[in-house]
Protein backbone atom coordinates (compact mmCIF):
# COMPACT_ATOMS: atom_id res chain seq x y z
CA UNK A 1 0.00 0.00 0.00
CA UNK A 2 1.60 3.48 -0.64
CA UNK A 3 1.13 7.07 0.90
CA UNK A 4 -1.74 8.07 -1.92
CA UNK A 5 -3.74 4.83 -1.33
CA UNK A 6 -2.95 5.17 1.80
CA UNK A 7 -4.57 8.56 2.80
CA UNK A 8 -4.67 10.78 5.83
CA UNK A 9 -7.92 9.26 7.85
CA UNK A 10 -6.66 5.15 7.32
CA UNK A 11 -3.10 6.52 8.13
CA UNK A 12 -4.07 7.79 11.36
CA UNK A 13 -5.37 4.62 11.84
CA UNK A 14 -2.32 2.62 11.73
CA UNK A 15 -0.26 5.24 14.34
CA UNK A 16 -2.18 4.07 17.39
CA UNK A 17 0.22 3.05 20.45
CA UNK A 18 -0.33 2.62 24.32
CA UNK A 19 1.76 4.49 26.78
CA UNK A 20 3.79 1.22 27.58
CA UNK A 21 5.05 1.30 24.03
CA UNK A 22 9.28 1.54 24.40
CA UNK A 23 10.13 4.50 23.52
CA UNK A 24 12.40 4.50 20.24
CA UNK A 25 15.57 6.19 21.06
CA UNK A 26 17.13 8.50 18.35
CA UNK A 27 20.67 8.86 17.38
CA UNK A 28 21.47 11.77 14.66
CA UNK A 29 24.10 12.13 12.16
CA UNK A 30 23.68 14.56 9.26
CA UNK A 31 21.73 12.65 7.43
CA UNK A 32 18.13 12.37 8.04
CA UNK A 33 17.39 9.65 5.91
CA UNK A 34 19.61 6.66 4.54
CA UNK A 35 18.65 3.90 2.02
CA UNK A 36 20.94 1.22 1.59
CA UNK A 37 20.29 -1.87 -1.35
CA UNK A 38 16.21 -1.13 -1.13
CA UNK A 39 14.75 -3.49 -3.36
CA UNK A 40 10.71 -4.10 -4.20
CA UNK A 41 9.55 -7.01 -5.30
CA UNK A 42 5.57 -7.70 -6.03
CA UNK A 43 4.57 -11.03 -6.86
CA UNK A 44 1.20 -12.43 -8.30
CA UNK A 45 1.04 -15.96 -8.58
CA UNK A 46 4.08 -17.79 -10.13
CA UNK A 47 5.03 -13.92 -11.69
CA UNK A 48 7.22 -11.12 -9.58
CA UNK A 49 7.74 -7.71 -10.45
CA UNK A 50 11.18 -5.85 -9.38
CA UNK A 51 9.99 -2.23 -8.75
CA UNK A 52 12.99 -0.78 -6.84
CA UNK A 53 16.19 -2.29 -7.62
CA UNK A 54 19.54 -1.74 -5.23
CA UNK A 55 18.25 1.98 -3.91
CA UNK A 56 21.19 3.74 -2.13
CA UNK A 57 19.87 7.31 -0.98
CA UNK A 58 21.19 9.85 1.34
CA UNK A 59 19.38 12.90 2.40
CA UNK A 60 21.16 15.36 4.79
CA UNK A 61 18.91 17.06 7.77
CA UNK A 62 17.13 20.43 6.73
CA UNK A 63 17.50 19.98 2.82
CA UNK A 64 14.84 19.54 0.50
CA UNK A 65 15.36 16.79 -1.82
CA UNK A 66 13.10 16.12 -5.18
CA UNK A 67 11.93 12.61 -6.38
CA UNK A 68 11.24 12.75 -10.17
CA UNK A 69 10.62 10.27 -12.88
CA UNK A 70 8.34 8.66 -15.46
CA UNK A 71 4.80 7.50 -14.64
CA UNK A 72 5.76 3.88 -12.98
CA UNK A 73 9.25 4.27 -12.13
CA UNK A 74 8.64 3.40 -8.29
CA UNK A 75 8.52 7.09 -7.08
CA UNK A 76 6.16 6.66 -4.55
CA UNK A 77 6.35 3.23 -3.55
CA UNK A 78 9.54 4.46 -2.42
CA UNK A 79 8.97 7.40 -0.60
CA UNK A 80 6.10 5.08 0.81
CA UNK A 81 9.27 2.65 2.32
CA UNK A 82 11.20 5.73 2.74
CA UNK A 83 8.34 6.59 5.08
CA UNK A 84 7.47 3.36 6.89
CA UNK A 85 4.66 2.80 5.38
CA UNK A 86 5.86 -0.40 2.96
CA UNK A 87 8.01 -2.99 3.91
CA UNK A 88 11.01 -3.58 1.34
CA UNK A 89 11.78 -6.98 0.23
CA UNK A 90 15.87 -6.01 0.50
CA UNK A 91 17.52 -3.47 1.89
CA UNK A 92 17.14 -0.93 4.74
CA UNK A 93 16.03 2.63 5.80
CA UNK A 94 17.44 4.48 8.43
CA UNK A 95 15.53 7.65 9.77
CA UNK A 96 16.89 10.12 12.04
CA UNK A 97 19.51 7.73 13.05
CA UNK A 98 17.35 4.58 13.86
CA UNK A 99 16.73 1.41 11.20
CA UNK A 100 13.30 1.53 10.47
CA UNK A 101 13.55 -1.81 8.51
CA UNK A 102 13.97 -2.93 11.67
CA UNK A 103 11.30 -1.98 14.18
CA UNK A 104 8.37 -3.39 15.61
CA UNK A 105 5.02 -2.12 13.93
CA UNK A 106 4.26 -0.79 17.16
CA UNK A 107 8.06 0.77 17.15
CA UNK A 108 7.10 2.10 13.77
CA UNK A 109 3.65 3.66 14.53
CA UNK A 110 5.23 5.46 17.34
CA UNK A 111 8.20 7.10 15.22
CA UNK A 112 6.04 7.94 12.08
CA UNK A 113 3.78 9.50 14.48
CA UNK A 114 6.27 11.70 15.96
CA UNK A 115 8.84 12.27 13.56
CA UNK A 116 7.17 12.46 10.27
CA UNK A 117 4.69 14.73 9.13
CA UNK A 118 2.54 13.39 5.44
CA UNK A 119 1.21 15.57 2.64
CA UNK A 120 -1.01 14.41 -0.41
CA UNK A 121 -1.84 15.72 -3.44
CA UNK A 122 -5.34 15.12 -2.65
CA UNK A 123 -5.45 16.99 0.41
CA UNK A 124 -7.43 14.37 2.46
CA UNK A 125 -9.04 16.81 4.58
CA UNK A 126 -12.41 15.90 6.60
CA UNK A 127 -15.25 17.94 4.64
CA UNK A 128 -17.58 18.30 7.56
CA UNK A 129 -14.73 19.97 9.92
CA UNK A 130 -13.38 23.65 9.50
CA UNK A 131 -9.45 24.24 9.07
CA UNK A 132 -9.26 24.81 12.60
CA UNK A 133 -10.66 21.22 13.44
CA UNK A 134 -8.68 19.11 10.27
CA UNK A 135 -5.54 20.24 12.34
CA UNK A 136 -6.78 19.34 15.59
CA UNK A 137 -7.21 16.07 14.88
CA UNK A 138 -3.41 15.36 13.95
CA UNK A 139 -2.94 17.15 17.16
CA UNK A 140 -5.31 14.85 18.69
CA UNK A 141 -3.66 11.85 17.93
CA UNK A 142 -0.44 13.14 18.58
CA UNK A 143 -1.78 13.44 22.30
CA UNK A 144 -2.45 17.10 22.76
CA UNK A 145 -5.38 17.89 24.18
CA UNK A 146 -7.63 20.77 24.92
CA UNK A 147 -7.19 24.43 24.91
CA UNK A 148 -3.62 23.94 23.97
CA UNK A 149 -4.64 21.89 21.04
CA UNK A 150 -6.86 24.33 20.02
CA UNK A 151 -4.32 27.09 20.41
CA UNK A 152 -1.77 24.90 18.65
CA UNK A 153 -4.10 24.39 15.49
CA UNK A 154 -4.37 28.50 15.08
CA UNK A 155 -0.81 28.82 15.42
CA UNK A 156 0.09 26.33 12.73
CA UNK A 157 -2.27 27.33 10.33
CA UNK A 158 -1.11 31.26 11.13
CA UNK A 159 2.13 29.71 9.88
CA UNK A 160 0.82 29.20 6.66
CA UNK A 161 -0.44 32.17 5.99
CA UNK A 162 -4.34 31.22 6.76
CA UNK A 163 -5.00 32.84 10.50
CA UNK A 164 -7.98 34.36 8.75
CA UNK A 165 -9.34 31.07 7.48
CA UNK A 166 -9.75 29.02 10.80
CA UNK A 167 -13.48 28.44 10.55
CA UNK A 168 -13.55 28.17 6.98
CA UNK A 169 -14.87 24.18 5.62
CA UNK A 170 -12.64 22.47 3.10
CA UNK A 171 -15.39 23.41 0.35
CA UNK A 172 -15.03 27.73 1.20
CA UNK A 173 -11.08 26.94 0.62
CA UNK A 174 -9.44 27.33 -2.52
CA UNK A 175 -7.18 24.67 -3.89
CA UNK A 176 -3.96 26.18 -2.41
CA UNK A 177 -5.75 27.22 0.83
CA UNK A 178 -6.64 23.44 1.11
CA UNK A 179 -3.08 22.77 0.54
CA UNK A 180 -1.57 24.82 3.23
CA UNK A 181 -4.45 23.39 5.72
CA UNK A 182 -2.62 19.89 4.90
CA UNK A 183 0.38 21.72 5.12
CA UNK A 184 -0.24 23.24 8.92
CA UNK A 185 -1.69 19.46 9.66
CA UNK A 186 1.89 18.31 8.45
CA UNK A 187 3.33 19.93 10.88
CA UNK A 188 1.76 19.17 14.04
CA UNK A 189 3.72 18.24 16.98
CA UNK A 190 6.69 19.24 15.12
CA UNK A 191 7.77 16.82 12.93
CA UNK A 192 11.19 16.38 11.48
CA UNK A 193 10.54 14.91 8.54
CA UNK A 194 7.98 15.80 5.89
CA UNK A 195 7.06 13.29 3.29
CA UNK A 196 5.01 15.06 0.38
CA UNK A 197 3.19 13.38 -2.62
CA UNK A 198 3.05 15.65 -5.40
CA UNK A 199 1.67 18.02 -3.36
CA UNK A 200 1.55 20.93 -6.33
CA UNK A 201 0.01 18.83 -9.06
CA UNK A 202 -3.68 19.89 -8.33
CA UNK A 203 -2.82 23.65 -8.25
CA UNK A 204 -2.29 26.51 -10.17
CA UNK A 205 0.63 28.23 -11.05
CA UNK A 206 0.17 31.00 -8.21
CA UNK A 207 -0.94 28.64 -5.83
CA UNK A 208 1.60 26.28 -6.79
CA UNK A 209 4.34 28.84 -5.74
CA UNK A 210 2.92 29.59 -2.30
CA UNK A 211 3.14 26.13 -1.53
CA UNK A 212 6.93 25.86 -2.69
CA UNK A 213 7.54 28.57 -1.04
CA UNK A 214 6.18 27.32 1.92
CA UNK A 215 7.68 24.28 1.64
CA UNK A 216 10.83 25.95 1.57
CA UNK A 217 10.54 28.05 4.50
CA UNK A 218 9.95 24.47 6.09
CA UNK A 219 12.95 23.41 5.46
CA UNK A 220 15.15 26.18 5.41
CA UNK A 221 13.81 28.23 8.12
CA UNK A 222 12.83 25.08 10.87
CA UNK A 223 15.75 22.89 9.92
CA UNK A 224 13.28 20.23 8.73
CA UNK A 225 13.81 17.75 5.71
CA UNK A 226 11.40 17.78 3.41
CA UNK A 227 11.17 15.03 0.44
CA UNK A 228 8.63 15.63 -2.11
CA UNK A 229 7.47 12.66 -5.08
CA UNK A 230 7.12 15.40 -7.98
CA UNK A 231 6.49 15.96 -11.63
CA UNK A 232 6.27 19.74 -10.77
CA UNK A 233 9.59 21.48 -12.81
CA UNK A 234 8.58 24.64 -10.54
CA UNK A 235 10.19 22.96 -8.04
CA UNK A 236 13.36 22.76 -8.92
CA UNK A 237 14.58 26.07 -7.95
CA UNK A 238 13.36 25.49 -4.24
CA UNK A 239 15.51 21.79 -4.19
CA UNK A 240 18.59 21.38 -3.40
CA UNK A 241 19.48 18.16 -4.84
CA UNK A 242 17.21 15.88 -7.48
CA UNK A 243 16.88 11.79 -7.48
CA UNK A 244 15.96 10.74 -10.74
CA UNK A 245 14.38 6.95 -10.79
CA UNK A 246 13.85 5.22 -14.14
CA UNK A 247 12.86 1.60 -13.89
CA UNK A 248 13.64 0.98 -10.37
CA UNK A 249 17.18 2.53 -10.47
CA UNK A 250 18.41 5.80 -9.51
CA UNK A 251 19.81 7.81 -12.23
CA UNK A 252 22.28 10.77 -13.51
CA UNK A 253 20.27 13.34 -14.47
CA UNK A 254 22.92 13.99 -17.40
CA UNK A 255 21.81 10.06 -18.41
CA UNK A 256 17.64 10.65 -18.05
CA UNK A 257 17.28 12.83 -20.54
CA UNK A 258 15.23 15.22 -18.72
CA UNK A 259 16.95 18.87 -18.99
CA UNK A 260 14.18 20.13 -16.79
CA UNK A 261 16.52 19.40 -14.06
CA UNK A 262 19.25 21.50 -14.86
CA UNK A 263 19.67 24.84 -11.92
CA UNK A 264 18.61 22.84 -8.75
CA UNK A 265 20.03 24.06 -6.11
CA UNK A 266 23.86 22.14 -5.10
Amino acid sequence: MTISQVGFPELLRTQSYTASTPIVMERFDKNAIVARGVEMEYRSGDESSLVLRGIDLEIPQGEIQLLMGPSGSGKTTLLSILAGILTPTGGNVRLLGQDITSMSRQQLAQFRLKNIGFIFQGFNLFPALTAAENVEVALKVKGIRGNARRQQARELLHQVGLGDRVNYLPRDLSGGQKQRVAIARALAGDPKLIMADEPTASLDSHSGHTVIELLHHLAKESGRTVLIVTHDPRLLDSADRVVYLEDGVIRNPEHAHSKQLVGCRK
